[in-house]
């Protein structure tokens, strides 16, 4: 419906009302509950887990790099939504910011089957990198998405390409 997340409910009235839209209140206690669940349902598989928020997780996959890390990240998803009723996505990068991207891509490119891994390849890569528009990158957002575009950087490829000093 284009309800961006967090939306106020003042904001997206109409859409709301046009489209018979339920709006409950958050139930934070269950809502941990279910936090822990899903950690503990990743963690049977992948054990080292850093917990970022209640509802993210960066997960260490190098102990893994020997095994067949792609059917060990869906095996993880499908338990956790088996166990806990909780659909979660995957995506895997060499940075966390980088892992953050291919999260996104993991929960929105059709065919990724909610897991998704950054190219290590730096064509295929850069063809994610340009896909990804600036306000899009972990940290960015709106503000600064606009102060990017003003000086030509409107793609996660442009600001990768961008000399460090010059985005400090």
């Amino acid at each position: 419906l284009g309800i961006a997340m967090g939306e106020p409910v003042f904001k997206c009235r109409p859409i709301i009302e046009k489209h018979h839209v339920v709006v409950r209140s958050s139930n934070y206690t269950l809502y941990d509950d279910m936090s822990r669940r899903v950690v503990q349902s990743i963690m049977t598989f992948i054990p080292d887990i850093e917990i970022y928020s209640i509802d993210e997780v960066f997960l260490d996959l190098q102990p893994l790099i020997n095994r067949d890390v792609m059917a060990i990240c869906h095996r993880t998803r499908q338990s956790v939504l088996d166990w806990t009723g909780i659909p979660i996505s995957i995506g895997m990068g060499s940075t966390k910011t980088l892992a953050k991207l291919a999260n996104r891509i993991a929960k929105k490119r059709a065919g990724t089957n909610g897991v998704y891994r950054l190219p290590d390849e730096a064509q295929a890569r850069d063809r994610d990198l340009a896909s990804t528009d600036i306000e899009d990158v972990w940290g960015i957002g709106r503000r600064w998405g606009r102060r990017f575009r003003q000086i030509g950087v409107g793609t996660a490829l442009d600001l990768a390409r961008m000399p460090a000093m010059e985005v400090r």
